[in-house]
């Protein structure tokens, strides 16, 4: 499988800004506060704090570990949100399973949205500009959205009229978070394009996504084929249509086969529909032949 590397340390310059009592940020009217809005940046799972009034507070260990091995694999995919409450001080706003699977993962430190007091105004500034630059992949488009809604409260049709995009195009990029993680990772790196990642999101089972995501790295297949690919897999689990048995109205009985046979001396063939309609083939050998039977239907 061809597994994703990181493209870039998140942040690490902008969580020493935070570190530093010199150069510490808690407020949008600070110096260098445009830096952190909207930016990601690396935190310290230790300086972070675990929010009480969070209302989640039981967390499926299965799928703890299961993130957790995914992100000793693949690091983390979706950056979590926290508020700066004091100097080098954090609480978790959400991302709450994904912190606790990177606790259990050993890790020193997460990818990370700061907000800050009195930002909002200029974090929604900040994310749709961000946007608009055109070195972004499709995942860091589509948490920005998701970040827009989340965070600024913004519906589809509010940040289509902000970017000046199409609803359907902002649904289409949202969609790609529901992706497994190794293909989110894929699209970020550049092993598969959004039109991939489009085609991949019709299946549900995420297993199935990394299997397709294999086939397409490793046979380099074009969108169109892998379209073509998850519909193969999508018709394999439609239930197969018995074939109808093939029915008629009603049933000639062997008597009356019979006494039209024997009317006109040949073996006469009937046939009936299942609407009821049917035709009388009458064979006959030669010219004579034929004769005979026109006679006989002339009476």
């Amino acid at each position: 499988m061809a597994k994703a590397t990181k493209k870039q340390a998140l942040g690490r310059g902008l969580s020493a800004l935070l570190s530093d009592p010199n150069t510490d940020i808690n407020s949008a009217q600070d110096k260098n506060a445009d830096q952190v809005i909207g930016q990601v940046i690396n935190l310290a799972l230790d300086r972070i704090q675990v929010n009480p009034f969070q209302p989640r507070t039981h967390f499926d260990d299965q799928q703890l570990q299961e993130l957790c091995q995914s992100i000793k694999e693949l690091g983390v995919i979706q950056p979590i949100t926290v508020r700066k409450t004091d100097f080098n001080t954090f609480q978790l706003v959400s991302g709450g399973r994904r912190y606790r699977a990177c606790r259990l993962a050993g890790v020193p430190s997460i990818p990370a949205y700061v907000r800050i007091a009195n930002d909002q105004e200029s974090l929604e500034m900040a994310l749709v500009e961000n946007i608009q630059r055109q070195d972004l992949d499709a995942i860091e488009i589509a948490l920005s959205y998701q970040r827009l809604m989340d965070e600024v409260q913004l519906t589809q049709e509010m940040m289509a009229l902000r970017v000046g995009k199409q609803r359907s195009t902002i649904a289409n990029y949202l969609r790609l978070l529901q992706l497994d993680p190794i293909v989110q990772s894929g699209i970020r790196d550049g092993f598969i394009t959004m039109g991939h990642g489009r085609a991949i999101i019709n299946i549900e089972n995420q297993d199935v996504q990394t299997s397709i995501y294999q086939k397409i790295v490793s046979q380099n297949l074009s969108v169109r084929e892998t379209e073509a690919l998850v519909k193969t897999y999508q018709d394999s689990l439609k239930p197969k249509s018995a074939s109808k048995a093939k029915t008629t109205s009603f049933a000639i009985p062997a008597e009356a086969n019979k006494v039209i046979t024997d009317y006109f001396g040949a073996k006469v063939e009937v046939k009936v529909a299942g609407n009821g309609k049917g035709k009388i083939s009458i064979p006959f050998h030669s010219e004579e032949d034929f004769n005979r039977i026109i006679k006989l239907i002339k009476g």
